[in-house]
């Protein structure tokens, strides 16, 4: 198999790279991955759950949105965020500037539908310190109408340790201090969705419901199953 290395940065958590290669179970469809030491955080082969982020976390809400999505990866959510007409403002967060920078240069599917988008801007930040301050730092009294989040592998499996306090109700409260008084919060997971998870969100925000997402695995020749949950402030205010 022929696997092109398109990109690559030395990180505190590993080396990350970004690849192409075909799948042969696919007629060699091309894909595009990205590696973080050995571990897989995004490929192109599966991105539905990364897509439906953003319609179930934006469908709640009514009027001219901003948002910020933390986590750029393949910049499957943000595209999707986009289609929605009535975002007029979008912030893209990633840890590292490599994938903002691939984007930036066309290397990956979505780059240059964010680019040349003048409602998204992409830039580089840890989100997970930026919640405890301000997501913009460029505008410290930016309130946003959804924080759309897809970093971490699931609420209980961290791409980095020091994450863990974020999804605490403490960590969450966070949150709640950036958003909109109506505003809504929305996560991935690669699990299944867990019923003790929805109910710490319904014991942080006004009301928490998770969503199972389906898609074809050729690789297991069934059905795998990601989630995604959604917390709104003040919902039906």
């Amino acid at each position: 198999m022929q696997i092109e290395e398109l990109g690559y940065q030395q990180t505190p958590l590993g080396d990350l790279t970004l690849r192409r290669r075909p799948e042969p179970l696919l007629q060699n469809r091309e894909v595009f991955e990205v590696k973080l030491g050995d571990e897989y955080l995004m490929s192109s082969l599966f991105t539905k759950a990364e897509q439906q982020l953003a319609p179930l976390g934006l469908a709640p809400l009514e009027g001219e949105l901003d948002v910020v999505i933390g986590g750029l990866g393949l910049g499957y959510t943000a595209a999707e965020a986009l289609k929605n007409k009535s975002v007029k403002r979008l912030l893209v967060i990633d840890l590292f500037q490599s994938v903002v920078d691939w984007h930036q240069a066309g290397l990956v599917p979505n780059g240059e539908v964010l680019t040349k988008d003048p409602r998204c801007e992409l830039r580089q930040g840890d989100f997970f310190t930026l919640v405890r301050t301000n997501f913009d730092v460029s505008a410290p009294d930016r309130k946003f109408d959804a924080v759309l989040l897809d970093i971490d592998h699931s609420p209980k499996h961290y791409l980095d340790p020091g994450n863990k306090p974020f999804y605490t109700a403490n960590g969450l409260a966070a949150v709640q201090s950036q958003l909109k008084p109506n505003g809504t919060f929305a996560l991935w997971s690669n699990d299944a969705a867990h019923d003790d998870f929805t109910a710490h969100l319904n014991s942080v925000f006004a009301c928490a419901t998770a969503y199972n997402v389906e898609f074809p695995n050729p690789y297991t020749g069934s059905i795998s199953v990601n989630s995604v949950y959604v917390a709104q402030m003040n919902a039906g205010s």
